[in-house]
């Protein structure tokens, strides 16, 4: 019954996520996962979407009711839906998963929907056709390859920004420092601008031995040169 899952099952449930090493499984462990996904990142306290959206909002200073915004990795619509509130309107969302998609599709939040597994395909979007492209949740060891963030910055209009965001607990901290990296030396190559980084302690609650209490995560926004 709805409402009956407790930490523990999540838990368990997630851990047993990161036994599946091929991405092929990790898609598929995201399909059977989409009908109870929200009710479970709500009792993980996952904060990343609403912080995201929130970082977004922040630095946008154009019409965000007119933004054209890539939500890659769209999951069930969490971001998009953060970004509704804050008062953005129009959304393009991308996913590997099918059933994900289905239940993003309901929330009627998208203008567009794409099933694309990524770094497997190039994404099927324009190049330099949106003013916000946001990644949460992906980017992380076992999940989306660094790589994929040049195809983010391609996709993205010039002065318009790109978020990401990773995890910074124990077993993420290899994957989140190659990311920093992989940010800073496209900064170097003058391709955007690291505008915002945003250390948060409080990310979404631990599951993994030792760790208690939450782990932390980070918030990059970058801005695209002209």
């Amino acid at each position: 019954m709805e409402g009956t899952r407790t930490f523990t099952d999540v838990r368990n449930l997630v851990l047993s996520a990161h036994k599946n090493t091929g991405f092929k499984q990790k898609v598929a462990f995201y399909d059977t996962w989409a009908e109870n996904y929200e009710e479970d990142v709500a009792i993980l306290d996952y904060r990343a979407p609403f912080l995201a959206a929130e970082c977004i909002a922040s630095h946008f200073t154009n019409e965000k009711e007119k933004a054209a915004i890539l939500d890659v990795a769209c999951g069930t619509g969490l971001v998009s839906g953060n970004l509704k509130k804050m008062g953005f309107g129009h959304f393009v969302g991308l996913d590997g998963s099918e059933s994900m998609l289905n239940l993003a599709r309901k929330t009627g939040l998208y203008q567009e929907l794409k099933f694309c597994m990524l770094c497997e395909e190039p994404l099927p979007v324009q190049d330099e056709s949106y003013d916000i492209v946001v990644i949460v949740g992906a980017l992380s060891v076992g999940n989306v390859p660094v790589e994929i963030i040049r195809e983010l910055w391609q996709a993205t209009k010039p002065g318009g920004y790109i978020c990401m965001t990773t995890r910074g607990n124990t077993d993420n901290l290899g994957y989140k420092a190659e990311l920093k990296n992989a940010i800073r030396a496209m900064e170097k190559e003058k391709k955007w601008s690291l505008v915002a980084v945003s250390e948060v302690e409080e990310w979404e609650k631990a599951v993994q031995e030792p760790e208690s209490g939450y782990i932390p995560g980070v918030i990059y926004l970058c801005r695209k040169a002209l």
